[in-house]
């Protein structure tokens, strides 16, 4: 009878102690959650980043020229794949090899 006894102590230790770590696991979770910089949106979404970035302007670099020099480079860029083009079709006698 005591063996019976002891078995099912042992057992109902065991068993609360996994319900009492289970819950103690949970209830850390859900205050880290409340803690943390998640939102719940309005359809149930949570979004980790509801806030974004101030932007700013870094005083220390000069964008006077930015256009001129952006419209040289896109012509070079234009140069280049006009030659790779020219280049395709003398190689190999098609527009875009592999496919016309």
């Amino acid at each position: 009878m005591c063996s019976i006894y002891l078995e099912n102590n042992l057992f109902l230790v065991n068993y609360f102690t996994f319900v009492n770590s289970s819950v103690t696991l949970i209830n850390n979770y859900t205050i880290s959650m409340a803690n943390s910089n998640v939102t719940t949106e309005s359809g149930g979404r949570q979004n980790m980043f509801p806030t974004e970035t101030r932007p700013y302007i870094d005083e220390s670099v000069s964008y006077e020229s930015y256009p001129q020099n952006a419209e040289k480079v896109n012509g070079r860029w234009a140069m280049i794949g006009l030659v790779a083009l020219l280049g395709a079709y003398i190689s190999t006698g098609q527009i875009i090899p592999g496919i016309f």
